[in-house]
């Protein structure tokens, strides 16, 4: 287990708590109160443990589906434009990766591996208590190649005879957009990154921060070899992503699920001086709700 909880761990141990608590008042109260108030005729159930075994159904209705089937997150940054969007509230699909226990995140049944394009949610490597949202590009046995703002992957032999090699990811140019970095427009492309085809952001201006790369052992800058049990993992807003380019590789422990849909979008659009809270949304993107792509 993780020495620190992050906020959604840390819910996930009181709700798992609060279940146990109660499923065990609900069982206590049916199999051995409740036989011993049959003869009781003026004695009625305790209005504290009626209570408790109403709260039971619906704490453990909740455990179930935010641990096994779906789990709501906020995009809180710009890292993933133009794909998602600070204010998108996403569906994590908790099952994609497998079913994992709640607190000690270890596989009970396995259902499935992160695909190359897929976008996950994880805790952070390098600060637990934070989860963060990236599109997976390198698969286990992968060497995953980043240099003058270029991707190249050349996936893993798994014991074929002849290995791939390191091959461009393609893209196409789409053209400026209206998001912008310090003022300045950036650049979209179209990438089609294995099955998956997606837009990606660049800067046109700002240099590739190659000194701040992660420098695995014995590889050059700019160059990782995926690790067996780990991925790697960037944003779309190519430029303004602190990703495995930066802290190295997800392991797959700290997988949280696969993002899905959009339930929601809100704006947070506020003016300077306006009276409304900051926190407080004061429009909705209705046009944003579906499936990510």
């Amino acid at each position: 287990m993780l020495s620190v909880f992050n906020a959604a761990e840390l819910f996930s141990l009181i709700l798992t708590i609060a279940t146990l608590i109660t499923g065990l008042v609900f069982a206590l109260d049916k199999f051995v109160w409740q036989p011993k108030r049959e003869g009781l005729t003026k004695e009625s159930t305790s209005s504290w443990v009626a209570q408790v075994r109403s709260l039971f159904p619906v704490l453990f209705a909740i455990l179930i589906i935010r641990s096994f089937i779906i789990e709501p997150f906020q995009i809180p940054s710009g890292s993933m434009q133009p794909t998602l969007l600070p204010g998108d509230f996403i569906g994590v699909e908790k099952f994609a990766y497998g079913l994992r226990d709640p607190i000690f995140h270890k596989t009970l049944i396995p259902t499935g591996k992160p695909q190359r394009g897929d976008i996950t949610v994880f805790i952070d490597p390098s600060n637990p208590k934070i989860d963060l949202i990236k599109r997976v590009v390198g698969l286990p046995g992968d060497t995953v190649i980043y240099q003058n703002k270029t991707l190249y992957i050349k996936p893993a032999c798994n014991g074929r005879k002849v290995c791939p090699v390191a091959q461009e990811v393609p893209k196409q140019y789409v053209g400026l957009t209206n998001f912008t970095e310090q003022g300045v427009r950036l650049d979209e492309y179209n990438e089609q990154l294995g099955k998956v085809n997606h837009h990606i952001l660049r800067d046109p201006v700002l240099p590739e921060q190659l000194y701040r790369y992660y420098q695995q052992p014995g590889s050059p800058m700019g160059v990782w070899v995926v690790p067996k049990g780990h991925y790697f993992a960037m944003g779309d807003n190519r430029d303004n992503s602190l990703d495995s380019r930066y802290w190295g590789f997800m392991p797959e422990q700290n997988l949280v699920g696969k993002a899905t849909f959009i339930w929601i979008s809100f704006t947070f659009n506020h003016d300077a001086g306006s009276m409304w809270p900051h926190w407080l949304p004061n429009g909705v993107r209705f046009n944003r709700i579906g499936r990510i792509h």
